[in-house]
Order: C-alpha cells, then structure tokens, then sequence
C-alpha cells in the first residue's frame, strides 16, 4: 500500500470512522486508540482488498471488528470467564459516561444514544450504521456481511425497542417533573 492510498483512505474517512467508534464506546480516549488500530488493519490488510464493495463500507467492517474485538476484551476482563460473546443477545453497552462531543447534542439524541444500550449489540451497530453513520440498507449489509433483509429485520426490531424504551423514559420524565 502505498502512502497516496493511505493518506487518502485516511483523509475521506477518518471522521466517520472515529464518530461511529464512540458512538459506540462512548469513550473519546478509547475511540481514539480503536482508530488508530483500524488504520493498524488497513495497513495490513489492504492487499487483500479486493474491491468487492466499496472502501467506506470496507473500512466500516474493520472498525465494526475492531470495537467487537474491544467489547469481547472488556467482557473478558470484567468477567474473567472465557465465555463466547453472544452478539445477538448481549448488550453492546459502555458503561464510560457520554463523551463531551454528546453533551452538545439535542436532548432528543442523548436520549436515544442512551437508549441504544438496551438495545443488543447488532441492533445497535445497525442503528449507528443507518442513523448516525447515513449507510444505506445495502451498505450496511456489506459491513455487516448479512442479506439486506435481516439489517432491514435488525434495523425494525430496534427501532421498535427504541421506541417502547424511549415512550417509558417520556412517562418517567413527566413524573419526575409533575
């Protein structure tokens, strides 16, 4: 790979790829060092790239491995049970407080940034990948490497999950503030 290649893999997507990373680690810090091993992986891997999608959703499916990878590491440690990582079942959920970059956003946003931890693990990836991210359904299933029709299936089941969770926050907020 030469230095024009990378420098330009890295320029076009280096944003997008850090925003979704603590989109979902919710960790500046941590985000920070989970891109510098993506690009890590592009390095090594990019001889093998054979253009069977495009480099965007290429460079998504090497982050979506790289925050796997962080998440299976944290499971471990706080459990220190070697146990599979069910990723369709467990939660993706970090318990670091919501970067400074959230706190700016609409409280509309925090709220289901904060309500995507309930959510399992690829029903959040999807829902970063659809909603924060802007990747079509088709995209995404590249990253992902499902069918279009089970991120279509993922992608209603959160939003349905969202939606339960997200109208129970609005009736404890009403509580709260009567």
């Amino acid at each position: 790979m030469n230095d024009s290649v990378f420098h330009r893999l890295y320029d076009s997507y280096h944003q997008d790829v850090f925003q979704f990373l603590i989109y979902l680690v919710k960790n500046r810090q941590t985000a920070e060092d989970l891109v510098q091993e993506v690009y890590v992986r592009v390095l090594r891997a990019y001889s093998r790239f054979e253009g069977k999608s495009s480099e965007k959703t290429w460079l998504f499916s090497i982050a979506k491995n790289v925050a796997i990878d962080h998440f299976r590491k944290q499971t471990v440690r706080k459990k220190r049970l070697f146990e599979s990582f069910d990723w369709e079942t467990m939660q993706l959920a970090s318990s670091d407080m919501l970067p400074e970059d959230l706190v700016q956003l609409n409280d509309e946003m925090r709220s289901l940034l904060l309500a995507l931890d309930d959510c399992t693990g690829d029903q959040k990836m999807v829902i970063v990948m659809r909603y924060f991210q802007e990747l079509s359904i088709t995209e995404t299933a590249q990253v992902l490497n499902w069918s279009e029709g089970k991120v279509k299936t993922t992608q209603h089941r959160a939003i349905k999950a969202l939606r339960e969770r997200l109208s129970v926050s609005d009736k404890e907020g009403k509580v709260h503030h009567e």
